[in-house]
């Protein structure tokens, strides 16, 4: 892989992982097009993540902070923590949200690792994540707080977007609209929910990379890090301003878009 393609890709993963149009469904399909294997980066996959991680981290530093220090604030006095500090509900939240797609990482990772080499799955998905999202023209007015249930419910969605084309940012807003929650506390949960997942995949990943380290390009990861990181930061900006608005919807036609000519172009090139 050389620069520009690691460049491209980062610019891929950056504004897909949060625009609600599936970084993976995007990232399969595109590394289909420029002709690289779908399992031979995977240093390459690790270190795009981790710079959407640090997406995260930049744009919401002051609120990590202080849900990390509710939470341990918490530890001596759980109960009347919980009740009475925002932060620490929506850390406890986000700590619950990530139970089930930790559990289907750990117990079912090689069914959807395999699912990556089928660009025509990706496809499908991406015109699923569409009507999903133009369903949220349906979706009641939502004025309320993220609950342990919602919460959980919100984890299961973020579960499925583990196959490649169902975006996790569109999976789990839409799932906190439905739910009736505030649409900008919807996305503010979907964007801080995902850290977890994210660092914690890195971090088995990085251990598996441990005896080959010496032998990989950095120069096109790090690359494609950068360039995800700083597109991480302009897609969250623009889904928060999408979501604001109450056009989150807007995303639908791009995704059955790109997804129905996705399979056009693969049926017609006997792609499997």
């Amino acid at each position: 892989m050389n620069w520009w393609q690691a460049a491209i890709l980062g610019l891929v993963q950056g504004l897909t992982e949060f625009l609600p149009v599936s970084s993976s469904g995007h990232l399969v399909l595109g590394q289909h097009v420029l002709g690289i294997g779908l399992t031979e980066d995977v240093a390459f996959e690790v270190m795009l993540h981790f710079g959407t991680a640090l997406s995260i981290i930049t744009v919401y530093r002051l609120r990590i902070v202080a849900i990390l220090g509710s939470m341990l604030q918490s530890m001596s006095s759980p109960r009347k923590v919980y009740q009475t500090q925002a932060e620490a509900r929506l850390g406890w939240q986000i700590a619950l949200a990530t139970v089930p797609v930790g559990l289907a990482y750990v117990f079912f990772s090689d069914v959807f690792e395999q699912a990556f080499i089928y660009p025509w799955l990706a496809c499908a998905m991406l015109v699923v994540t569409g009507i999903m999202l133009w369903l949220t023209l349906l979706a009641p007015k939502g004025q309320h707080a993220t609950t342990g249930v919602s919460a959980l419910l919100t984890g299961l969605a973020q579960t499925a977007a583990l196959l490649p084309g169902i975006s996790r940012s569109g999976a789990t807003i839409c799932a906190g609209l439905y739910l009736r929650v505030d649409p900008e506390t919807a996305a503010d949960f979907s964007f801080l929910m995902v850290l977890p997942p994210i660092l914690g995949a890195a971090l088995l990943k990085l251990i598996d990379l441990t005896g080959s380290a010496a032998a990989i390009d950095w120069t096109p990861i790090l690359v494609g890090t950068v360039v995800a990181y700083l597109s991480g930061i302009l897609a969250i900006r623009v889904v928060l301003n999408f979501v604001r608005r109450g056009r989150l919807h807007y995303f639908a036609y791009y995704c059955i878009g790109v997804g129905t000519i996705g399979w056009i172009l693969l049926s017609a090139g006997g792609a499997p």
